[in-house]
């Protein structure tokens, strides 16, 4: 892995990571682990770790929230690792871009609900600024858009969790993968609704493009996790 800092909109105190190569997701759930324990060591004896913003890719694999139900595991085709996220089924792998978020709120609004809908609104503007138009449904948990035969789809995912007011996970979205791979789970547990893609919808977004607008809209993101100030 390689640290990186493309150019952006966002605070130099905090680490952006973007691998060179797909990482394992049983790896990156480790690292991730550590990092989020490390950071919540601050101010606590436990030194002074940086945030870490990880952009990255998986190989294909299964992973299981903590509302999983086993039903919604069709066909265990790829390896299936137990997240510790909120959330149930979903699928990482090749074409899909995720984003790792260890942001410590202490610092920041201690608001769950906040910091998932910043996450949702970061990714959704990002979208936006390749022409995809996705939105929040409300009752279903992920990024919507229209796929290809104009019937709503997920493109995004978002699976967050929070430790002593850490955060830990984040958001997938579906640059390119190979769709047919979400065959073998029941994605988050909506059975009622297909998944798309950025490529499916005729747009062509690389890893690159999507992390330099990403990162673009960073200081937007962390500017709706401040705390509210009273005069």
């Amino acid at each position: 892995m390689t640290d990186a800092r493309p150019e952006g909109d966002r605070p130099a105190d905090i680490e952006i990571r973007i691998a060179p190569a797909r990482v394992p997701y049983r790896q990156a759930l480790a690292e991730m682990t550590a990092r989020n324990a490390a950071i919540g060591a601050n101010g606590t004896g436990g030194g002074a770790t940086r945030e870490l913003v990880w952009l990255l890719e998986h190989p294909p694999v299964y992973t299981a929230g903590t509302s999983a139900a086993r039903e919604d595991l069709l066909d265990a085709r790829f390896d299936v690792v137990e997240a510790g996220r909120g959330g149930r089924y979903t699928y990482h792998g090749p074409g899909q871009r995720i984003g790792y978020l260890m942001l410590d709120l202490r610092g920041r609004s201690r608001d769950v609900r906040g910091f998932v809908h910043a996450v949702e609104g970061w990714v959704i503007d990002t979208l936006g600024d390749f022409g995809c138009a996705a939105w929040r449904a409300p009752g279903r948990i992920g990024i919507w858009t229209r796929g290809p035969d104009g019937a709503e789809a997920k493109v995004g995912a978002i699976g967050v969790r929070i430790r002593r007011w850490v955060t830990m996970h984040g958001f997938s979205v579906n640059l390119s993968p190979d769709l047919s791979h979400f065959g073998g789970i029941v994605p988050c547990g909506i059975a009622d609704y297909g998944v798309t893609s950025v490529a499916a919808l005729g747009l062509d977004v690389g890893p690159e493009a999507w992390d330099k607008a990403l990162l673009a809209r960073m200081g937007a993101f962390l500017a709706q996790l401040e705390p509210e100030t009273t005069e």
